[in-house]
């Protein structure tokens, strides 16, 4: 009876490593395992553990762009993404009678979601909706848990992956519910969560804006869903490269070793993922960066806000999507898809400014169009303050590698880059305009692949076939 108990503790371990992954590893192999099925639980573990580390997603599959409902023009922003993000007031949907459901595909304020996401999934865009239930005041839910389960199933049923209209792929729970206490956001959670199970299965469901910390005005901490991953489906996490706060709202370049929080605060969702939660995605939904033209009005609340130059923006997005890339994340998001030139915080973080493209449209264009179909491999050097290398592979022995100087101080120089993988075929620096695409001159490559190239603060892309 003993034997077969311990079998049976055997398959239940090779169940749970097939459906968690690599993050079992390290507990596998500190266990003394004297069976051949035990054996073959480490082999899977390892084979696992591998394959995870391979599934890095093409990068086209990974950069993700911030829209708003019916102000997102779907055809304008093909170029820089196929991943698309909607802040959905769920108060359009309820009202103020949260237990009386919309008509769908209408909401309440008579917007037609079927023509909304219809038009952008008729583009080719992957839908994913931020189900803002904070829209909607705590104190006027009906009741909360009922009325939240109903909505999650009406609104599955009805826009879901297999429910009647086939339009979006995932939705979340919450885009920034920090006014809403802990336990009522556990609650809203756990019956929103049941609602969209039942209504469609295949939706998936991430969590709002989340933290290891301690909830604040912008996100919860995780903890309010720890104890019932069964629940969500992706971890939620917005980040912004803050290096002061008010007055300023100054913000520095991706890699700044001063910023508190930018790639820390991923890292940290990752690592309790990996312990709490292993094998759940962690996306990235928001991050971005402010460029105006315009001056601050000196009288208005944000008299000393601080932005950045349009072409710091489209450096530093880039530079961004690039770091993330190498961290063990599934998607990235950038805010904001249009703005209208105002000079404050959040307000013109656009690819666009009144719907014309900013330099940082083209340069995130040109990233689509030259690592789109690549994935992330390694990072080849990272030495900072100077010099940051990363590789990218494709299919067909495509490589590419992107080289920049991880800096914000208009930085120029030339570098030696050693052991390089292959022929260099191509080299072409990020640009800033539509017209700025000439290939550039190819760095002479020595018998041991070793090339000289000249290294700034926009990302330099050497294209390279396997020998």
């Amino acid at each position: 009876m003993g034997g077969f108990g311990c079998r049976m503790n055997e398959i239940r371990l090779l169940r749970a490593v097939v459906r968690a992954g690599p993050a079992l590893v390290r507990a596998l192999v500190c266990r003394r395992i004297s069976s051949v099925a035990g054996f073959v639980v480490l082999l899977l573990a390892a084979a696992v553990s591998a394959n995870a580390r391979e599934a890095r997603p093409l990068l086209r599959d990974f950069i993700g762009l911030n829209g708003h409902t019916v102000q997102f023009k779907p055809d304008l922003y093909q170029p820089v993404g196929r991943l698309v993000r909607d802040y959905h007031p769920v108060e359009w949907d309820l009202g103020a009678r949260t237990a009386e459901l919309p008509r769908f595909p209408f909401a309440k304020n008579g917007v037609d979601w079927s023509e909304v996401y219809g038009s952008w999934r008729d583009r080719g865009w992957t839908v994913d909706v931020s189900l803002m239930f904070e829209s909607v005041k705590r104190t006027n839910w009906t009741d909360l848990e009922t009325d939240a389960r109903a909505y999650g199933r009406a609104f599955a049923r009805e826009f879901g992956p297999s429910g009647r209209r086939r339009l979006v792929d995932s939705v979340e729970i919450g885009n920034e519910p920090g006014k809403w206490g802990d336990a009522d956001y556990t609650r809203m959670f756990q019956a929103m969560a049941a609602g969209i199970r039942a209504g469609d299965p295949k939706l998936k469901i991430a969590t709002c804006n989340v933290t290891t910390g301690k909830s604040g005005d912008y996100e919860k901490s995780v903890e309010c869903v720890a104890e019932h991953p069964e629940w969500f489906d992706v971890l939620n996490v917005h980040s912004y490269a803050q290096l002061q706060g008010w007055p300023t709202w100054r913000r520095s370049f991706p890699e700044d070793p001063k910023l508190p929080h930018y790639l820390q605060d991923v890292e940290a969702l990752c690592r309790w993922r990996d312990a709490h939660a292993p094998g759940k995605p962690v996306w990235i939904t928001e991050f971005g960066y402010d460029s105006s033209t315009q001056m601050p009005e000196q009288s208005a609340d944000f008299a000393k806000w601080v932005g950045v130059t349009d072409r710091q923006q489209a450096q530093w997005l880039v530079r961004s999507l690039l770091v993330f890339s190498a961290l063990p994340v599934e998607r990235a998001y950038l805010y904001f898809f249009n703005d209208e030139d105002q000079p404050r915080l959040h307000a013109s973080s656009g690819l666009t400014r009144h719907f014309q493209p900013k330099p940082s449209f083209y340069a995130l264009e040109h990233l689509q169009r030259v690592l789109g179909g690549l994935r992330f491999e390694r990072v080849v050097t990272n030495e900072p303050g100077r010099l940051r290398v990363q590789e990218y592979r494709g299919e067909a022995g495509k490589i590419a590698w992107a080289v920049w100087s991880p800096t914000g101080e208009e930085r120029h120089f030339t570098a030696t880059l050693e052991r390089t993988p292959g022929k260099l075929v191509a080299a072409e620096r990020m640009p800033l305009t539509a017209d700025e695409r000439p290939p550039q001159s190819l760095p002479l490559q020595n018998a041991d692949g070793g090339l000289g190239v000249e290294v700034d603060e926009s990302p330099l892309y050497l294209v390279f076939e396997k020998r």
